[in-house]
């Protein structure tokens, strides 16, 4: 039951000199050794919880000198909270009780700033067994609770993504069903068809906007389709900010602070700016009655020990954005919560909750962070954080086929597992005047070009069952490699590490897609 004391505090007779002078060495070894430790706070306590001895570590970690802390009840480093509820007192009971008390808690410094503690108290008895005081020990594990919480966070984010994401491919494998036909119907429709050409009309509109909130799951699920480009990060947000500042409200002032240092980055241009375009909506939410609203550029360097606290980032350079609003802030409930697909604080019909989600997953599959500082009453600050390189890329403008819908004549090999898509894929391919063949996976369209040399372009989904789409192209680049190739898919699908050049320039048509949008990228591949 604790640890016992086996020299009384004023002993009547004192040991023999001898005696006495190795215990006086020995207590004196024993406070170099306290004095030397500086990771852990080691400091006794009265039986009333008042501090009577103090060590280096405590004043590194509590920030105390001892002077300042000497004879003050230890419960001034517990916060309010704990102090209100009795935490203290409960922990020296229990320690008198059982002979220690261990737990973690948050832990209050001298300049009001908080740290995890991990805490261990014993209780300190003379030889009669009389309660005489308490040894305390106290380490500062913030560092690792951050690096739990941010691993915790990493794999919640991961296994909803992994959810979504299957979601959304199969959504988009019927979106791809209905918009087809819908856009098949809508041409056929003779014109005087007024009634059923705005139904059709209506119910395409209603498939363009669940394929829209579809892409917004892929984004958080870091399956979107992304074009990366170097982007001079100065520039593009010179030019963003001048459009975003005309839709705002007059009541709100736009700031912007550039870094000239922040450089270039690989990123997809137009859904980083849909990604920005989100957090400026959210800021205008924010601030009804007007504010200031700040979009600064900076760079930030990240070390090996801070790439141990944030999951998935590297060492390295990188370009800083932040935004920051002076509006209505968040509380820590919300901010826990905030990138959670379809969670919003806003009323019922006036949000989908997926917009601050699709941020988060659009700045993880470009290899960045994102992280949210905000304090209800006092707004909101977004950094985020994307993988500076070197030097920017030639930025012109793609090219795309000019040429008319027009009959062909080419034979296309398309390998679809889902019926209904490859149904109408073929069906619209023919009737562009393309010579068709289907399969249904790998294996039957390897046995198919085997027989036909006539293919002039594989056009296959990705996640096909047993050999996927990638696999399939890299033998048919072996075996074919006049056969030109085209992916599609309904999320994208990360391609391994040893995933060849080749591969990862073939293009990709994402799903959901029209006729038209069909037919021009097979041209585009045809005629390249």
């Amino acid at each position: 039951m604790g640890k016992r004391i086996d020299e009384p505090l004023s002993p009547a007779s004192g040991p023999a000199p001898a005696e006495g002078a190795a215990l006086d060495d020995s207590a004196r070894q024993f406070a170099r050794l306290i004095d030397g430790i500086r990771d852990c706070a080691i400091y006794m306590i009265d039986r009333s919880g008042n501090v009577v001895s103090w060590n280096p570590g405590a004043q590194r970690i509590k920030g105390y000198t001892a002077e300042e802390i000497m004879g003050r009840n230890f419960s001034e480093f517990y916060t309010p909270e704990d102090r209100h509820e009795g935490v203290p007192k409960r922990a020296l009971s229990t320690a008198e009780r059982t002979g220690k008390f261990e737990g973690e808690g948050w832990r209050v410094r001298k300049d009001g700033t908080k740290f995890w503690a991990s805490v261990l108290i014993d209780a300190l008895r003379s030889p009669e067994g009389d309660l005489i005081g308490f040894a305390k020990i106290t380490r500062d594990m913030t560092e690792r609770r951050l690096m739990q919480e941010q691993l915790h966070q990493s794999q919640k984010m991961e296994a909803i993504g992994q959810l979504t994401g299957g979601v959304a491919h199969d959504f988009n494998n019927l979106l791809t069903v209905i918009l087809g036909n819908l856009d098949s119907l809508s041409q056929e429709l003779p014109s005087e068809q007024v009634l059923w050409r705005r139904r059709v009309d209506h119910s395409l509109r209603a498939a363009e906007r669940a394929a829209g909130l579809t892409q917004q799951l892929l984004a958080f699920a870091r399956r979107q389709p992304l074009r990366p480009k170097a982007v001079e990060i100065n520039v593009l947000l010179a030019r963003w900010t001048e459009m975003v500042r005309r839709t705002l409200p007059e009541n709100i002032n736009v700031r912007r602070i550039e870094d000239e240092f922040a450089g270039v980055a690989e990123v997809d241009a137009n859904q980083l700016e849909n990604a920005l375009l989100n957090l400026i909506v959210n800021a205008r939410d924010a601030m009804p009655g007007g504010g200031t609203l700040t979009i600064e550029t900076a760079t930030a360097r990240l070390t090996e020990h801070d790439a141990r606290l944030i999951p998935d980032l590297t060492p390295g350079n990188y370009v800083l954005i932040c935004v920051t609003d002076t509006g209505t802030g968040m509380t820590q409930e919300v901010l826990e919560r905030v990138f959670d697909p379809f969670f919003t604080t806003k009323p019922m019909g006036q949000g989908t909750g997926l917009g601050l989600s699709q941020v988060f997953g659009f700045v993880k599959q470009s290899g960045g962070h994102i992280k949210i500082y905000s304090r209800a009453g006092h707004g909101t600050t977004v950094k985020i954080y994307l993988p500076q390189i070197v030097a920017a890329q030639d930025q012109g403008a793609e090219t795309t086929s000019g040429a008319a819908t027009c009959a062909r004549r080419e034979t296309i090999l398309v390998v679809e597992d889902n019926d209904a898509v490859r149904s109408f894929t073929t069906d619209t391919l023919r009737d562009f005047g393309f010579n068709v063949i289907e399969a249904v996976d790998a294996s039957e369209a390897l046995k198919i070009l085997d027989r036909n040399r006539r293919v002039e372009l594989l056009f296959t989904d990705i996640g096909l069952p047993g050999l996927n789409g990638r696999e399939l192209a890299a033998t048919v680049q072996r075996r074919y490699p006049k056969v030109r190739l085209l992916f599609t898919s309904g999320y994208a699908q990360m391609p391994s590490p040893t995933t060849s050049s080749s591969l990862m320039e073939i293009p990709l048509l994402s799903k959901p897609f029209t006729r038209a949008q069909l037919y021009e990228r097979i041209v585009q591949v045809l005629e390249k």
